[in-house]
């Protein structure tokens, strides 16, 4: 019988992937049929150990309209792409962006990527899903 392990500086050690001597290997065990993966009803823990994106805030687009004007474009140094962490704190709230392209627009941002950024743009008469790579924006100011 093969010895699924090695002695190393640390001492034993198993190797991944493969079970501990005269183990076996298998699915990994969910709770028992008709049990909840996270806890039982009424005990407070009903969905997964960790929130939706964005803090826990609410993941579709707005239930109203954007503000009705426009707000001023400020002049900023123009850099090869927006920091994502400078657009970071208007996730979820009202943001309006000016593109490279000269087009300009109302959005609701619920997602931010290292290089992109996605959310809801408002047509003029309703929020559509949208994204976006960072590059593309010239600038941007969320209210």
């Amino acid at each position: 019988m093969t010895e699924d392990y090695y002695e190393g500086e640390f001492g034993r050690q198993f190797i991944p992937g493969f079970p501990p001597q005269g183990g076996t290997m298998g699915p990994p065990q969910g709770p028992p049929f008709g049990q909840p993966p996270f806890g039982s009803p009424g005990q407070g823990q009903g969905g997964p150990p960790f929130g939706p994106p964005g803090q826990g805030q609410q993941a579709g687009p707005p239930s109203a309209p954007p503000p009705s004007y426009i707000p001023a474009q400020t002049q900023q140094a123009q850099a090869f792409a927006v920091d994502p962490g400078s657009i970071r704190r208007c996730l979820f709230r009202y943001t309006y962006v000016w593109l490279r392209n000269r087009e300009q627009f109302w959005f609701y941002p619920i997602f931010l990527g290292r290089t992109s950024i996605s959310g809801y743009r408002w047509t003029g008469f309703r929020w559509v899903y949208f994204g976006i790579s960072l590059r593309q924006i010239e600038s941007f100011t969320c209210v």
